[in-house]
């Protein structure tokens, strides 16, 4: 299981302006859920987690920092909890979830976590769908991928193939989240 554990710096050390002069944080600490029925709980050993890894390596490579890790079954309320807890913790800017964004009645991953968000980001359901046309063409109805901020922090929520991760985390996420996280906080600051 892919993780850095670098030490992350206090937030207010991290904040930035880019060259347009928005506000960001970088380097972002990272909390990835991957929700899975087949890799949940109940196993003894860490089970194997491609897209979760997928998510860590690209943010890891971008300079990120990963600091907390979980896998959950597809089930409403351990999502929603887990979510909840990863936004309470003062080293988490970001929060990326992968699985559980398709049309199958145990597919509640969007459900659960956008009952979190106080403001969403309909950008990047539509921006990751139009990235995907070319690999999956019509197929993209079948995603419910979304994203908005909770409690002052972005949250992704994607599919859970590696290639829809990759493709996410490396063209939007990992391009848009350090000013997402800026702007999201930006009332914070003194």
């Amino acid at each position: 299981m892919i993780r850095n554990d670098r030490e992350l710096p206090p937030a207010a050390d991290r904040r930035t302006t880019d060259a347009d002069g928005h506000d960001c944080i970088d380097p972002l600490g990272v909390a990835i859920v991957t929700v899975s029925s087949s890799r949940g709980d109940g196993v003894e050993k860490t089970p194997p987690d491609p897209s979760g890894d997928a998510i860590a390596s690209i943010l890891v490579e971008a300079g990120h920092v990963v600091t907390s890790r979980r896998m959950v079954p597809d089930d409403y309320v351990r999502i929603k909890t887990t979510v909840s807890d990863c936004l309470d913790r003062p080293d988490v800017d970001l929060v990326v979830t992968t699985g559980g964004t398709g049309v199958t009645v145990d597919d509640v991953t969007p459900d659960a976590v956008s009952e979190l968000f106080d403001r969403e980001l309909p950008g990047f359901g539509e921006a990751f769908r139009w990235l995907s046309w070319e690999e999956v063409r019509t197929r993209i109805v079948s995603t419910r991928a979304t994203a908005g901020i909770a409690r002052d922090v972005p949250v992704f929520v994607l599919p859970g193939s590696v290639n829809a991760v990759e493709l996410a985390t490396a063209e939007i996420i990992s391009e848009e989240a350090p000013h997402l996280a800026g702007l999201a906080t930006r009332h914070k600051v003194e």
